[in-house]
C-alpha cells in the first residue's frame, strides 16, 4: 500500500528553521531519507518552495480567483510530502514518528493514496490512464 505523509507546520515553526544551519538540515534529512531507501519502502520525497511564491485557485466563483501567497488565514502550511510503499497504515505512522526535525507546530498527516485498480476497470478513462501507466512502467 502507498501512503503520503504531508508534512505541514506552522509560520512560526517554519520560521524557526530558518535559523537551523542548512547542511545540518540536509544531513538529518538525508540520514532518515538513507533509511527510508535502505528499507525499501521511499517511492518519492519533495519539499515545496516558499508559500509567498505559491498561488490558490479557487473555484468558488466563475471564471476561477487567483490568489497569490502568502495566505492571509493560514494556520498550517504544506511544506512536503513523502510517498511510501508500506505494508500498513500502521507502519507508514511509525516512519513517520521517526521523521527529523519535528517538534512543536509540525505536523504529519498520513493518507492512503488510492490505486487505479480501485477504479470502474471497464471506463474509457480509466483504460486510457492504465494504458498510459503501463506504457510508461508504472504499473
Amino acid at each position: 500500500m502507498k501512503f503520503m505523509l504531508i508534512m505541514r507546520a506552522t509560520d512560526e515553526a517554519f520560521a524557526k528553521m530558518a535559523n537551523v544551519d542548512f547542511n545540518e538540515m540536509l544531513e538529518t534529512i538525508g540520514k532518515y531519507n538513507d533509511e527510508l531507501i535502505r528499507a525499501g519502502v521511499l517511492v518519492a520525497a519533495e519539499g515545496l518552495d516558499d508559500a509567498a511564491e505559491g498561488v490558490v485557485v479557487d473555484y468558488s466563483a466563475e471564471p476561477p480567483v487567483v490568489t497569490d501567497g502568502p495566505y492571509g488565514e493560514t494556520k498550517e502550511l504544506f511544506g512536503g510530502f513523502y510517498i511510501l510503499n508500506v505494508a500498513s497504515k500502521e507502519e507508514a505512522i511509525e516512519w513517520a514518528k521517526r521523521a527529523p526535525t519535528m517538534g512543536p507546530g509540525f505536523k504529519t498527516e498520513i493518507r492512503r493514496v488510492t490505486t487505479i485498480d480501485e477504479f470502474p476497470q471497464d471506463n474509457e478513462w480509466v483504460k486510457k490512464e492504465r494504458a498510459w501507466r503501463e506504457a510508461t512502467g508504472q504499473l
